[in-house]
């Protein structure tokens, strides 16, 4: 798929899954600035991705892609939208040639002057056939990745599948791998090597007869769909970091109800895009845990530090290096202003004071624990059998508000005031919520 055609599936997708297939196709069609031809055909080309990618859809073909994001809320373990990680860099010809090679090599060990043979011979007749200098450069590839590896001896040398992994362990040892994976896929950052991962193990026990060992024994109800969308640009933002490059993108803003940019190419439908050309210096990307959110922060050299969502982020593109003694006054100066940020903000630095209250007759003081655990660099000032006080200092208020609201009656927020009262506003609306309608209920 072309960068630009990726850009756009993942804008369109990740409408589709959080909106959860609540609007009807005139709906999608105008939150996405499309019309509804263009909707039509992009769930039709989605369908003939996840086809040629190997992944059967959970119902008939006929069924609607939407119904698919509305009722399957605990099939985040075979996530939907992660076929796009499948095909999103490679063209059809390129696809057909490397499930070739492997195919062959799942037979015997071959050489490169034979796995161009059995290429030629099986390569529709649609398709280019390669020549020894692209199989060489996808046997090269292949073994990067750690998918094949030279078998001991000299030249000509010949290529094997590497399936150590699955072929020397037992039949426990690979059931209980699998549900590690599984586990660490759904609930770890980056995940998308994790589903990969768990895909090949499922694959391997299928293969031993053991299909009944997945039965899924962990659902995931708070599983944040989206953020698998974020990791399309992960690896191109960490290798630009890495390597000191300028970044330049298109951003769509998400508070813009405009949530798809393309190039039409038809010049009676031009139009002017919703994004805005963006070229800085990529510097860290920041996960929000309570939102399931990427942010990049990055340089610019006008604005200085400046903060992007992750999934407004389309057309990346690495531009000229950057000296890397400027590269580290500008990370410098962004972790001094980060340093007291609960995720991104700037704000104001203010002092967070909120009483914990210890769960009543349990075994573990799981309150606590969490607190210890995810409050950063805060402290716990007082505590006595019934509660403790925990304090933080913070660059502005808003980005804790969830953590703090997420204890719910195990919170009670003591200081700044103003926090204070927002929490106490938030809980007066939300019982007006559950008030009776009727005097007699």
């Amino acid at each position: 798929m072309a960068r630009e055609s990726f850009d756009k599936e993942i804008q369109f997708l990740r409408l589709l899954v959080l909106t959860s297939g609540a609007y009807n196709r005139q709906q999608y069609a105008e939150r996405l600035g499309i019309s509804v031809h263009t909707f039509d055909k992009t769930i039709k080309y989605l369908k003939e991705v996840v086809g040629a990618v190997g992944q059967k859809l959970p119902e008939p073909q006929s069924k609607e892609l939407i119904e698919m994001l509305r009722f399957d809320y605990y099939e985040s373990a075979d996530p939907l939208l992660l076929f796009l990680f499948r095909a999103k860099s490679l063209k059809e010809s390129e696809s057909r040639r490397l499930s070739l090679l492997l195919a062959s090599l799942q037979e015997k060990p071959m050489t490169a002057a034979e796995l161009l043979d059995a290429c030629c011979e099986a390569m529709p007749p649609e398709l280019a056939l390669p020549d020894e200098k692209t199989i060489r450069g996808d046997l090269k590839y292949l073994e990067e990745v750690g998918v094949i590896g030279k078998r001991p001896g000299g030249r000509p040398y010949r290529y094997a599948v590497r399936d150590e992994l699955a072929n020397e362990l037992t039949d426990e040892e690979l059931v209980e791998l699998y549900d590690f994976v599984d586990v660490m896929a759904n609930t770890q950052v980056p995940s998308v090597q994790g589903y990969l991962l768990r895909d090949n193990l499922k694959k391997a026990l299928v293969g031993r007869g053991l299909a009944r060992a997945f039965a899924d024994p962990f659902l995931y109800k708070y599983h944040y769909y989206s953020r698998i969308l974020d990791e399309a640009h992960l690896h191109a933002v960490h290798h630009a970091i890495a390597h000191r490059r300028k970044l330049s993108f298109l951003y769509l803003s998400p508070k813009k109800k405009t949530r798809y940019a393309s190039k039409n190419t038809n010049p009676l439908f031009e139009k002017e895009t919703a994004g805005v050309a963006q070229t800085v210096v990529p510097l860290r990307v920041v996960f929000d845990h309570q939102y399931g959110r990427c942010y990049l922060i990055a340089h610019d050299s006008r604005m200085g530090m400046m903060k992007f969502r992750m999934e407004g982020l389309t057309e990346l593109e690495e531009g000229e290096a950057v000296p890397e003694e400027a590269f580290l006054r500008m990370a410098k100066s962004a972790e001094e202003k980060l340093k007291l940020s609960w995720v991104t903000d700037t704000g104001r630095t203010v002092t967070v004071r909120a009483r914990f209250y210890k769960p009543e007759g349990a075994a573990r003081d799981f309150v606590k624990e969490r607190v210890l655990l995810q409050g950063q660099w805060g402290e716990i000032a007082r505590e006595d059998e019934s509660s403790f006080v925990y304090e933080i200092a913070v660059s502005g208020m808003s980005e804790i508000k969830p953590w703090l609201r997420s204890f719910g009656s195990s919170c009670e927020v003591l200081e700044p005031a103003r926090l204070r009262r927002e929490f106490i506003e938030e809980w007066k609306e939300l019982a007006e919520y559950y008030e009776s309608v009727r005097e007699d209920f």
